[in-house]
């Protein structure tokens, strides 16, 4: 049986309360037996994973490079796409849901291309503006709203 795959997306050198709630978010995803999707970097990256793991969540990191070592330490499956920032189309493509945690033009990217896809986009703390967007206030309502919408189905 295929688990759900829910995208964590945000800032690469993100605040102090952003990383917070990325490993908040991380660990619920987790808790919930979904695996956490992320472009595998830094910042809400390497927090929302290390939340994960620390609940021995599995981690999938999509990284825009070719080389699976530039993945963060809690990414347990790295995927080097050699793809630079093309690489958020199959992050957008691959998670049934995002989950945007700040974040500048490589968030906007691709929860633009989520919402196209009629994906469920859920923001803390991220851009505020964006129509189609489910806003949170927490990282616990983020991962509600996203099973919410998500139900049972893969």
């Amino acid at each position: 049986m295929q688990r759900l795959l829910i995208g964590v997306i945000g800032a690469s050198r993100a605040s102090a309360r952003g990383c917070d709630r990325a490993r908040q978010v991380g660990r619920l995803i987790a808790l919930g037996g979904a695996v956490l999707v992320c472009g595998g970097l830094g910042g809400v990256m390497t927090a929302a994973c290390q939340g994960a793991c620390e609940v021995g969540g599995e981690t999938l990191g999509l990284l825009p490079g070719g080389d699976p070592c530039e993945a963060n330490p809690f990414v347990t499956l790295a995927v080097p796409t050699n793809m630079g920032h093309a690489r958020n189309i199959i992050i957008a493509h691959t998670a049934r849901a995002l989950i945007a945690i700040e974040g500048e033009y490589g968030t906007l990217a691709e929860m633009a291309i989520a919402l196209k896809l009629g994906r469920p986009v859920i923001a803390l703390d991220s851009w505020p503006s964006l129509p189609g967007i489910i806003h949170a206030g927490s990282a616990e309502e983020a991962v509600q709203l996203a099973f919410a919408r998500l139900g049972k189905c893969h």
